[in-house]
């Protein structure tokens, strides 16, 4: 009796280490072995191929070749190239900072939104062209950043009027600035050039200056501060009032 019930016991035993082992195989089995496809992954992924390959290396097909997929499984989640480049504009502008309109002077919220605009679309060089002559798609945090700009310089005492080609002159100077920052820091190297004594000597004194910023940095600067000298002083013709002081109410 003991014989048979030890040999139930170490059958009942083995059998349910087999099922266990067949549980455990199936929840791996169920497992995706690559990422699974969302919008932020198709966006994230074509950013990268942008800034690797260019625009040409970037199309819908290279990136579902990239994730591993059929292209028509991206569009699931993305409608179309137009989505597509929507989107990478949202990454790049989730990356420019709007705080300052909450907390500073709008001058001092100019200034933080246009240094983080230059990096943003310096760090991913080919979005330069791609994005700054298309038009914004409506509903998108790309608008809402828009959004929160307007809202700022006009609760700073900015005419409506004044509001967006102001933002626009803001962006002509960041997206120069961006694709500069691309380039190589000799690029407008005369040389020996005796037909240009002038230009070659400003070039020297360029490059014989010892801050640590790059020449590229150094114009931004220059050109940011300027630019914002005017503005203070348009402000004040404007509204009538301190530059840096929103108006009450």
């Amino acid at each position: 009796m003991r014989r048979e019930r030890g040999r139930v016991d170490r059958s009942e035993r083995k059998w349910r280490t087999m099922a266990v082992n067949e549980e455990t195989t199936a929840r791996r089995s169920g497992r995706p072995t690559t990422a699974v496809l969302t919008r932020g992954l198709i966006l994230e992924t074509a950013l990268r191929l942008l800034d690797e390959r260019g625009e040409s290396g970037a199309s819908l097909r290279d990136i579902a070749r990239e994730l591993g997929v059929r292209p028509s499984a991206l569009y699931n989640h993305i409608q179309g190239q137009d989505d597509l480049i929507s989107g990478i504009r949202e990454l790049v502008s989730d990356r420019i900072d709007v705080s300052g309109f909450a907390e500073l002077s709008w001058d001092a919220a100019l200034e933080r939104w246009a240094r983080s605009y230059r990096n943003a679309f310096a760090a991913h060089p080919p979005t330069i062209a791609l994005l700054g002559v298309l038009p914004i798609a409506t509903g998108t945090r790309t608008s809402q950043m828009y959004e929160v700009v307007c809202r700022g310089l006009v609760a700073a005492g900015w005419p409506e009027d004044e509001v967006l080609v102001t933002v626009i002159a803001i962006e002509s100077l960041i997206l120069g600035a961006a694709l500069d920052h691309t380039a190589p820091d000799n690029m407008l190297d005369p040389g020996d050039d005796p037909e240009a004594p002038t230009f070659s000597a400003a070039y020297a004194a360029a490059r014989a200056r010892t801050d640590q910023q790059r020449p590229t940095d150094i114009a931004f600067d220059i050109g940011l501060g300027a630019m914002l000298d005017g503005l203070r002083a348009r402000h004040v013709k404007l509204t009538n009032s301190p530059s840096g002081v929103r108006p009450v109410g």
